[in-house]
């Protein structure tokens, strides 16, 4: 191609390439603020639950406001418990609430509890759920590489057979103040019945404290989770489509759930 033309096609591109970037105004929709709920049933500790509500897409900070002065009552088994507005604390999981009370989980795998929650504007939400009982770990060992220096580990449990179960597996390495190594959810369907693992890579070296944990997870919690991770995923990614978080939460957003699940820690030596 003759020079002159390679430089009047530049030509013509630089003066294209200057008017490519446009701003573009996006009108979004009012902004109906819904009650948010996160309550989770754990045998042996009393009830807890945060109450807040959902804010504009366009607000900073992203943190969602706490809805104080709501009546909350769970129900289970033919007893009401209404829970106190004030700040309540979990020092292990390093939680923080404002909605409490005295009353302590029991070790109940049958009954339904019930949620119900009216707050000073009149919204109300509702939602139920059951404990599942734990399915434990089988084991967790180690295994090194040729070199004898990282480690893998395999965390080994048991599915319950017969019916639909669902999990979540989390593991953490030095403390569970720490954010976890591994953590995600899944469900039985390709492993009815049998011996499940879960592996992770030689990531590990020997003095490492390594603890993981099976929690037995109902469908509604699972989805929860799944839903929520892909709309952290697609938040602030163009190319993602939007998600929609699947909620137990009737007329909110949220969940309302047991939890059990088997912890274990090993050390890792030589």
């Amino acid at each position: 191609m003759p020079k002159f033309n390679i430089y009047f096609i530049l030509f013509l591109f630089s003066l294209t390439a200057c008017n490519l970037e446009k701003d573009i105004e996006v009108e979004l929709p009012p902004h109906d603020p819904k009650l948010v709920v996160e309550c989770y049933l754990e045998v042996g500790k009393p009830y807890r639950l945060v109450l807040s509500e959902t804010i504009p897409f366009d607000v900073i900070p992203t943190t969602l406001p706490t809805v104080d002065g709501a009546i909350v009552v769970i129900s289970y088994n033919g007893t009401n418990d209404t829970l106190s507005n004030g700040l309540f604390i979990d020092p292990v999981a390093e939680k923080f609430f404002n909605y409490g009370s005295s009353t302590i989980v029991p070790e109940d795998f049958v009954n339904t509890y019930t949620l119900s929650i009216t707050d000073s504007t009149g919204r109300n939400v509702t939602a139920s759920t059951k404990i599942l009982p734990i399915v434990p770990i089988d084991s967790v060992v180690y295994n090194f590489n040729d070199t004898d220096t990282l480690a893998s580990i395999q965390t080994w449990f048991t599915d319950l057979p017969a019916q639909d179960n669902f999990y979540r597996h989390t593991l953490h390495k030095g403390s569970l103040d720490n954010n976890p190594d591994q953590v995600f959810a899944l469900d039985d369907r390709v492993f009815d019945g049998d011996d499940v693992v879960f592996g992770t890579g030689f990531d590990y070296v020997i003095g490492d404290t390594i603890i993981t944990a099976i929690y037995h997870i109902d469908l509604a919690y699972h989805d929860f989770l799944e839903t929520v991770e892909a709309a952290s995923d697609s938040n602030g990614n163009p190319f993602a489509q939007p998600s929609f978080i699947l909620s137990n939460i009737e007329n909110g957003i949220g969940i309302f759930t047991g939890l059990t699940f088997d912890r274990d820690t090993i050390y890792i030596t030589q």
